[in-house]
Parts: structure tokens; sequence; C-alpha cells
């Protein structure tokens, strides 16, 4: 079909940027400053202490609470690093297993709230079709240095 004028591979490279496009703008739209000295960590904090599932809560307490400082920056770089990794295609399989988890972290999270769960959903979703459809194999670093060909 000459209508379509990038091909299958072309438009997975395309879903995997616009999918690192995202998460580099999760991360410059968070306010550093506020985020570092605990605003982040203490939103997440109430939600989870209301959350219906005890997993959650007691997650939460476990891995979180205890180290609120390291879990900010961890959630901060770990988007900026996400970002960085799909939009060039560098160790791309990683950053979409990890991209699926942080979503679907975020995801089971914020239950309650319906209004973030549709961009979770979607970027979850995203991962998992770029990851099926190996969507480093065409525009990324991982291609031009022969990674998981």
């Amino acid at each position: 079909m000459d209508a379509i004028w990038l091909d299958g591979a072309q438009w997975l490279a395309v879903l995997r940027i616009g999918l690192g496009l995202w998460w580099l703008e999760s991360w410059r739209h968070k306010d550093k400053k506020s985020w570092f000295e605990g605003s982040g960590i203490a939103w997440a904090a109430d939600v989870a202490a209301k959350h219906r599932w005890s997993a959650v809560r007691s997650g939460f307490e476990a891995v979180v609470k205890p180290r609120p400082r390291l879990m900010a920056y961890v959630v901060v770089y770990a988007e900026l690093a996400l970002g960085l990794g799909l939009v060039t295609g560098f160790l791309t399989p990683v950053a979409l297993a990890a991209s699926l988890l942080l979503n679907l972290i975020y995801l089971v999270l914020m239950i309650h709230d319906w209004a973030e769960q549709g961009q979770n959903g979607m970027m979850a979703l995203i991962s998992v079709v770029a990851l099926g459809g190996m969507a480093w194999q065409t525009w990324s670093v991982d291609d031009a240095l022969g990674l998981f060909r």
C-alpha cells in the first residue's frame, strides 16, 4: 500500500519515541525542588494510606515510607532515564520493561483516581506493544550498535 509513508518498524519507533517524550514531559513538569523536599512522596503516602488493598498500604510502608528522600529521587530520575532511553532507543527493551513496571505501580497506587488511569493505562499498553514489536530495531542507538538483534 503506497499511501502509508512509514513501514511497520518505523511506526513502532514513532510509538516508542512518543512514549519517551511522554516520560520526559512527566519529568519536566514536576516541581523538583518541592518533590525532593517531600511533596510528591507525601502525596503518595496519603494515597497509599487510604488504599483499599492492604498489599499497597503495607508495600508502601515497607519500601517507600522509610526512605522518602531516596524514593523521590528514584521516581524523578527514573522518569528522566526512561524518557531519554526511549527517545534515543538506548537499552530499549530494559527501558520498555521498566516503563511498564513504573506505569503499573502508578496504576495500582492510583486505582481510585480515574483521571490518571487513562494515561497510565495507555503508557503501559504502549510499552507492551513496543516491547512485543521490538521497537528498538529502527531509529535507535540499539540498532546502530547492533544490540538486541
